[in-house]
């Protein structure tokens, strides 16, 4: 699931209001509505479609990316309070300590479950597995070896095919990436 959803209201095929609606029936992705038209009555219907924020261009991309972040801080803070984490096929709740992939949840060590939280919150952020021990076992010193044993654990519960992974990656001479979407 993407941190947010930018959507011009003059789309070919589809308008963009109707992908709004279909959007905010199915997710609670964060949207912003950036189009020419920025009459009044037109940012009123887009919030009316179920937009988080509505740019009219011609517009700064400076303020551009302040609202992008702003959304995501807000939707990544909505997310905490309900104590609940998600990206792609992935369901954390954390008030609870269990975890669901596609829908289906998995049984986890208590440090398979950390590694995890660790890994959706940095989603598609090459990662180090010395840092990675520091933050997940709290180690400055130990041996790396420890953190690939158990991403591979962790990929046979959360992969569809572990040889192949599409969410927990090796990045050579670095670490690990998580990627929520896994398309490839």
């Amino acid at each position: 699931m993407p941190d947010v959803v930018i959507v011009d209201r003059m789309l070919p095929g589809i308008s963009g209001d109707e992908l709004c609606r279909e959007l905010r029936a199915a997710s609670d992705v964060p949207i912003m509505m950036l189009t020419a038209l920025g009459e009044v009555e037109d940012r009123i219907d887009g919030f009316a479609f179920g937009v988080d924020d509505y740019l009219a261009k011609p517009f700064s991309m400076r303020e551009l990316s302040l609202r992008i972040a702003a959304l995501v801080r807000r939707s990544h803070a909505a997310q905490a309070a309900s104590g609940e984490l998600r990206a792609g096929a992935f369901a954390i709740d954390l008030l609870r300590r269990r975890a669901w992939v596609r829908g289906d949840e998995i049984a986890l060590t208590s440090r398979e479950y950390e590694l995890l939280v660790f890994l959706v919150r940095n989603d598609d952020r090459a990662l180090g597995r010395d840092e990675i021990l520091r933050e997940v076992w709290g180690w400055t010193v130990g041996d790396l070896s420890t953190v690939t044993v158990h991403v591979r654990r962790l990929r046979e519960k959360v992969e569809e095919d572990p040889q192949d992974p599409r969410h927990l990656l090796t990045e050579w001479g670095v670490g690990y990436r998580f990627v929520a979407r896994g398309d490839g």
